[in-house]
């Protein structure tokens, strides 16, 4: 595949040319792409969601006119609609289409990664807080109003020296092949942090007029017992609580996306989808758009947050959210992809993440509060979808990370 610079190059070339701090990578099913330096900043402006997709047009826009000679708008999107958004038009940027073959060789990793020495953790909030968190939920539920939340944890590691976000994130793509995988560059205090994680879930592409969304919802934690691997599938596809929760969300997204895409392919019950540590339940959304303006991020925003990571009614889970979680979750939860000068793009929602910086790493994991759930249960949820990072740091789980803080 030729490059924006004519050079020829692979997932795994691009994968290895990342450079925490000045790169953006993302890749998914369907192509890969690396991103490097800043020609222009999109200007934030909080509490203004709905105008960020103009003030993006805008900013593709002049840098056509400057001489960009591939202009493309990347970044990530917070979960808080009131926090600005981190995108920009990068200087150059390559891309190669899906890469092909079977995990690991997908990104050309096949190593164990070796353990983090020497680290310290912190759970926020400790298990057993967590589990009151969600039984209040529960009563929030049971009051009326409020049909489902999401809530999350955090683990706050510290190691001895400074963590190695490039290899984290190689690591990440020997682990988890098929999914969506990304590094971004975010603002901190103080200095820097980068954002990188493997979602599973797409939240929305636009390729010409085709439009699709895969939302997930439901999930079990896999097995490496076959026998009891697939029968955890089984009984999440038979759940009738997490069908429920599943329903939830397709039906928020379905209604999201009506306005632009007015005949809708929804089917009528979900699919499994497969992780290296987690099953869901997933329904593969298609459409066409109405009006060929629309763009990628304006989809982007209109889905945004779906209840798959905050709850439905929006306002109401938000507000439960802001209450119950003892920590702002920045990006985690947004979402993360790229928009073209045609309106092309992808955006993954931002789960399965970490923001990386210096000696300290912050994971997040969440679970979908409906009538039905058990803080126990949701407890082990979070701890299971911990994994996808922990195993890239050559740590074992949750469980054991936190019986040695």
């Amino acid at each position: 595949m030729t490059t924006a610079h004519g050079v020829a190059t692979d997932a795994a070339g691009l994968l290895t040319d990342y450079r925490p701090g000045s790169s953006f990578f993302f890749s998914s099913p369907e192509r890969t792409l690396l991103a490097q330096g800043t020609w222009a900043d999109v200007p934030a402006a909080p509490h203004a969601p709905r105008t960020l997709p103009g003030r993006a047009a805008s900013a593709l826009g002049t840098a056509a006119r400057s001489g960009h000679r591939d202009p493309i708008v990347v970044g990530a999107l917070p979960f808080r609609p009131d926090a600005p958004a981190r995108l920009f038009v990068p200087a150059t940027v390559q891309r190669t289409g899906p890469a092909t073959g079977a995990p690991p060789a997908r990104f050309g990793h096949d190593h164990k990664p070796p353990p983090v020495p020497r680290v310290t953790i912190r759970s926020l909030p400790e298990p057993a807080e967590y589990e009151r968190a969600v039984a209040k939920a529960l009563g929030r539920l049971a009051g009326g109003g409020l049909q489902k939340v999401v809530l999350a944890r955090a683990l706050h590691l510290t190691a001895a020296g400074r963590v190695d976000a490039a290899r984290l994130l190689r690591n990440l793509a020997a682990g988890d092949p098929h999914g969506h995988l990304y590094a971004v560059t975010v603002a901190g205090h103080p200095g820097n942090r980068t954002l990188l994680g493997a979602s599973p879930e797409l939240l929305v592409s636009r390729r010409g007029s085709e439009v699709v969304s895969h939302p997930l919802a439901g999930s079990a934690a896999r097995s490496a017992d076959p026998a009891e691997d697939e029968r955890r599938a089984a009984a999440l596809l038979e759940s009738a609580k997490d069908l429920h929760e599943h329903a939830l969300v397709v039906d928020a997204v379905a209604r999201a996306l009506r306005p632009y895409c007015p005949r809708l392919d929804v089917p009528s019950r979900p699919a499994l989808v497969r992780t290296d540590t987690m099953w869901h339940l997933g329904t593969r959304v298609t459409g066409r758009l109405a009006d060929p303006r629309v763009t990628a991020l304006d989809l982007a925003v209109a889905l945004h947050p779906t209840p798959a990571v905050c709850g439905t009614p929006a306002p109401a889970a938000r507000a439960v959210i802001a209450e119950l979680e003892p920590f702002d979750r920045g990006f985690y939860g947004g979402a993360v992809g790229w928009c073209d000068a045609s309106g092309d793009g992808e955006w993954a929602v931002t789960i399965r993440c970490a923001e990386a910086q210096g000696r300290v790493l912050r994971l997040f994991a969440g679970a979908g509060i409906v009538p039905g759930s058990e803080p126990a249960g949701e407890l082990a949820e979070t701890a299971a979808k911990f994994r996808t990072l922990l195993r890239a740091l050559g740590l074992d789980d949750a469980g054991d990370m936190e019986a040695t803080a």
